[in-house]
């Protein structure tokens, strides 16, 4: 089962409080433009977090470019990049660059090869200035943008996006969409917004755990807003 050039999961199940989120999936993700939708409580995020060790498996394996995530998130780091729904989540520092060379140090770099690649990348963004500037001075979509500069700079196989823009305006959405399309990783997303996944390569429906339905994205996309129609918000 295990193959480094992706992420397979063989009959794997996941319980939680007593009831199964993922019940024996078996996926290989290999697009590089991936998108989960399901109603609330699919086992979309749950899916997320298997693939970074955030959660073990009860039953079943995964593997993640021929990495076991059981190894755990930090261990994963440098295979696996997550960027959380809520940045207030994942920030931890007081200033962008502190937050920024927090995960390149923890790859083993000094503090000064971590800063000088900080503000490699924020000259080539044109937001040097921004070294300094407290997090708690951000709006929530620049807050976002330092979260995902910070997982780029960590340059890992796979970036994880959990309702990345649920809280952000449509006009920083599309800034954060355009700067995650031009990256080279592998991305797997999840969304309520549909039209984030303009231009992804496969769309996976999930439904208590298990897949619904599996393919391109215009097509699935189309049975998903079919479906949406005739049934009660849940």
């Amino acid at each position: 089962m295990s193959q480094a050039k992706g992420i397979c999961f063989h009959n794997v199940t996941l319980v939680r409080n007593g009831r199964t989120v993922i019940d024996q999936l078996s996926l290989e993700l290999s697009e590089p433009r991936i998108g989960l939708i399901g109603h609330n409580g699919s086992g979309k995020s749950s899916l997320l977090r298997l693939i970074n060790g955030l959660l073990p498996v009860n039953a079943g394996q995964i593997s993640v470019f021929g990495q076991n995530p059981s190894s755990g998130p930090e261990k994963m780091s440098s295979h696996v990049g997550f960027i959380f729904q809520n940045p207030d989540h994942q920030i931890i520092f007081p200033t962008v660059e502190e937050e920024l060379c927090f995960g390149l140090i923890n790859q083993g770099l000094s503090k000064s090869t971590a800063l000088e690649k900080v503000m490699t990348l924020l000259s080539e963004q044109g937001r040097c200035d921004w070294a300094k500037r407290p997090i708690h001075s951000l709006s929530d979509g620049q807050k976002q943008w330092v979260c995902i500069v910070s997982i780029i700079l960590m340059n890992p196989k796979v970036i994880l996006l959990d309702e990345p823009f649920s809280a952000l305006d449509l006009p920083t959405r599309y800034q954060l969409l355009s700067l995650l399309h031009d990256l080279p990783q592998q991305i797997i997303m999840i969304s309520h917004e549909l039209d984030s996944f303009t231009d992804f390569d496969r769309i996976i429906w999930l439904e208590q755990g298990k897949v619904r339905q599996d393919g391109p994205s215009d097509e699935i996309l189309k049975a998903y807003y079919a479906d949406a129609k005739g049934v009660n918000p849940r």
